[in-house]
């Protein structure tokens, strides 16, 4: 009697697994938005940005510079340093390399007051640097030259370049008359309108636009 109601008992057990093998998990219902995709245009990754071909801005290239302080022939000494911003973006296959506002320092490689340059004043800047994008690239250009001799005579000259392109551009006339002087750009021109103050001493006020030429081209991370 009692084999057969363990028989029973068994026999039951065994019904109830099964049944329970056959059952099918609850499905999930599905997710409202979809399925997450991943996000189609990501930023450059680290090794990518440390991979990424330099961009070479070539030899010749014009860079035009605002004087972040006033630079003159009496006011300054040779050796000093000054700075600057890029007046003009610099692009390379219609792709900007070196944004405007990009910073810029510079020399004073000559400053001679009245009287100590044959009669005559004398200033001369070029640029050593130039900060892109947070990084730091030496740079060898022109000098951006002007001299006062004689009873009046004024020019002011790329060295090492041509045609004016070391001129002031737009530079006020000292003494506070906010007289425009052009620069002359003209083929085989060479010389051009600076600032000068009554005393006939150079004066490039603060936010003077000035002219240099690469003499070497520099390679810029993009």
């Amino acid at each position: 009697m009692s084999k057969r109601i363990a028989a029973h008992w068994l026999t039951l057990l065994v019904v109830l697994a099964l049944a329970g093998c056959g059952t099918k998990p609850a499905e999930e219902p599905p997710s409202a938005t979809g399925p997450t995709k991943t996000a189609e245009t990501k930023s450059p990754s680290l090794i990518e940005r440390l991979t990424a071909k330099p961009v070479t801005v070539p030899e010749g290239t014009v860079l035009t510079v605002r004087l972040n302080q006033a630079l003159g022939s009496k006011i300054s000494n040779s050796g000093d340093s000054f700075e600057g911003s890029l007046a003009d973006p610099i692009s390379v296959d219609k792709k900007v390399v070196i944004p405007e506002g990009s910073e810029v320092t510079g020399t004073v490689v000559d400053a001679k007051p009245l009287g100590r340059f044959k009669g005559g004043a004398r200033l001369e800047i070029t640029l050593n640097s130039i900060t892109v994008k947070g990084s730091n690239y030496s740079v060898e250009t022109t000098s951006s030259a002007r001299a006062m001799k004689g009873k009046g005579k004024r020019t002011a000259v790329m060295i090492g370049g041509g045609a004016g392109l070391g001129a002031v551009i737009g530079a006020l006339a000292g003494g506070g008359k906010g007289a425009a002087i052009g620069a002359g750009v003209g083929a085989g021109a060479g010389t051009a309108g600076s600032a000068f103050t009554g005393n006939k001493n150079i004066v490039l006020p603060a936010e003077t636009l000035v002219q240099f030429k690469l003499v070497k081209a520099i390679s810029v991370k993009m």
